[in-house]
């Protein structure tokens, strides 16, 4: 039976690989509204890939907040929020290095994490 989903396009997963990179409701949009219809590898891969990265990058930066707000507070030691700043920096260019992968049809790693979350969620 063929559903008459907007998003269902010949498209070999590419279009769900690249808005599952827009965080977590792009994900949500990516897995129920485009990939569950249309399962290929490379919508598979990158799917994987950006759960764990959003998991990820919001564990670290909620992570980091919640230490170093209050060891400012504490010491005064407000270039603590630099290392924060730097964190998400290095976040943001593994991101786009995710981004420009999907965007070019290819199932290219994230440093870091992107083997990592291909075994991590077998289920995907």
């Amino acid at each position: 039976m063929e559903t008459n989903s907007p998003f269902k396009t010949a498209d070999n997963g590419k279009n769900a690989s690249i808005v599952s990179y827009f965080w977590f409701i792009g994900w949500l949009i990516a897995y129920f509204a485009m990939y569950k219809d249309n399962q290929t590898e490379l919508s598979r891969y990158h799917l994987k890939q950006t759960l764990l990265f959003h998991l990820v990058s919001t564990v670290l930066s909620w992570g980091l907040s919640l230490f170093l707000i209050p060891l400012i507070f504490a010491t005064g030691f407000i270039d603590a929020v630099y290392i924060l700043r730097i964190v998400q920096i290095g976040l943001f260019v593994l991101w786009i290095i995710g981004l420009i992968a999907a965007i070019q049809g290819e199932k290219k790693p994230i440093p870091l994490i992107g083997d990592r979350a291909q075994t991590m969620f077998p289920s995907i």
